[in-house]
């Protein structure tokens, strides 16, 4: 399954969540690394129901992973920029497949508006960055035109403390300790 939209199409429809499913997908967002039993505590279940709640939420595709939050500087990836893509109508899966094939794109989007596409990337450097867009992107025949947006500095947003849903909030609304 090369791509999302292979996944959306095997994932069976979906469910509701309720509160405890929610509570669960906070604490992962929020540490991916968290126990079963640690999770299970702080969402008030029992390990068992934790187990299957979240083999449950990874079955229907609600969660698609586990990752690690980079700082992309750090790693040596200082230039970061979104480009945006207006591409040839009913070409969108073919641009996709190229655009995941380059070193450094770290989100694609089918957005609607004055653009077709929009592209995250992340380069060691904006000379590095030049050569993506100019000869790899702008190479692409599908792709009609490019606009590039340099970003000067960026923050990810916590999910518990950056308002997402099921964030706290009010005085005093600081997420629990995490259980080693």
């Amino acid at each position: 399954m090369a791509d999302g939209q292979d996944r959306a199409e095997q994932a069976p429809p979906p469910r509701p969540l309720d509160a405890v499913d929610r509570d669960i997908l906070r604490i992962l967002q929020s540490d991916g690394r968290a126990s079963v039993r640690g999770v299970a505590e702080r969402v008030h279940v029992s390990r068992a129901n934790a187990y299957a709640r979240i083999n449950r939420l990874i079955d229907d595709g609600v969660i698609r992973g586990f990752t690690a939050r980079v700082d992309h500087e750090r790693a040596g990836q200082g230039a970061s920029a979104y480009i945006t893509l207006k591409i040839v109508q009913n070409t969108w899966r073919t641009v996709r497949e190229q655009l995941q094939a380059l070193p450094g794109a770290a989100h694609i989007a089918l957005v609607s508006g004055d653009f077709d596409v929009l592209l995250l990337v992340h380069t060691p450097d904006t000379r590095t960055l030049r050569e993506l867009v100019l000869t790899r992107i702008q190479a692409i025949p599908e792709v009609l035109s490019t606009r590039t947006l340099l970003v000067f500095e960026e923050t990810d947003l916590d999910p518990v403390r950056g308002g997402g849903p099921g964030a706290p909030s009010g005085p005093g609304a600081a997420p629990e300790e995490q259980t080693p």
